[in-house]
C-alpha cells in the first residue's frame, strides 16, 4: 500500500526552505516554534535549556532542508521527532555533567529519566496532533472529570460517539508509551549555529 502523499504545504514549504527563503523560516517558526519548546520543555523541564533546543532545531532545519523527506511523514513530525531526539541529548549532555561534578547518580537512573521524558513529551504531542473532537472529549473526562454521559452532553454527541472519541483517544495515547526511546541526536547536531 503506498504512503499518503503528505500535504502540499510541507512540500512548498521545504521547496522554499531549500531555496533559502528567510521568510519561509519565519512561517516555519510561527506554525512550530511552541511545538518544539513545549516538547522541549516537557523532556527538559527547563525554559532556557529549551529555549536554546528550539533555536537548534530551527536552525538544522535552515542549515538541513533536505533532512525533510516527505514520503516519510508530515513536516510536523519530523520537526516534533528532531526536538525529541535534540532535547534528549541535551538531557543526556546535562545529566552526564551532573554526573562527573557530583558523582550522584548513574546512566540506568538517567535512562529512566529519559525514557520517563521521552513518554511524557510524545503523549504531549499526540494529544496535541489528535483530531479535536478527540482531544475535546478527553479534556473533558480526565481534566474535568466527566463520565462518558457527561461529556456526550457536553459535546452534543450521542454516548456511543462519546465512548468511541474516549477510545480512540486512550489508544492513541496508549502508543505514547509503545514506541522505543530513540537516542541521539540528528546528523549535523552540536555544530555552532
Amino acid at each position: 500500500m503506498a504512503r499518503e502523499t503528505p500535504p502540499r504545504w510541507d512540500r512548498r514549504m521545504q521547496q522554499r526552505l531549500a531555496r533559502g527563503e528567510a521568510a519561509a523560516l519565519g512561517e516555519l517558526y510561527d506554525r512550530f516554534a511552541a511545538l518544539v519548546h513545549s516538547l522541549a520543555h516537557r523532556v527538559l523541564d527547563d525554559d532556557d535549556a529549551a529555549d536554546q533546543v528550539t533555536r537548534e532545531v530551527f536552525g538544522y532545519i535552515w542549515e538541513n532542508p533536505d533532512a525533510y523527506d516527505p514520503r516519510q511523514g508530515n513536516l510536523r513530525s519530523w520537526v516534533a521527532k528532531l526536538t525529541q531526539r535534540q532535547a534528549v541529548h541535551r538531557l543526556r549532555q546535562a545529566e552526564a555533567t551532573a554526573y562527573a561534578e557530583t558523582g550522584l547518580g548513574s546512566a540506568e537512573e538517567l535512562e529512566q529519566k529519559v525514557r520517563r521524558a521521552t513518554v511524557a513529551a510524545r503523549a504531549d504531542y499526540i494529544v496535541t496532533s489528535m483530531p479535536r473532537p478527540l482531544r475535546a472529549a478527553l479534556e473533558l473526562a480526565y481534566f474535568q472529570r466527566r463520565d462518558y454521559r457527561q461529556t456526550a452532553a457536553d459535546l452534543g454527541v450521542t454516548e456511543d460517539e462519546a465512548r468511541r472519541r474516549l477510545r480512540l483517544g486512550l489508544q492513541l495515547l496508549s502508543s505514547a508509551n509503545a514506541r522505543p526511546v530513540e537516542g541521539g541526536a540528528p546528523p549535523g547536531y552540536g555544530r555552532a549555529l
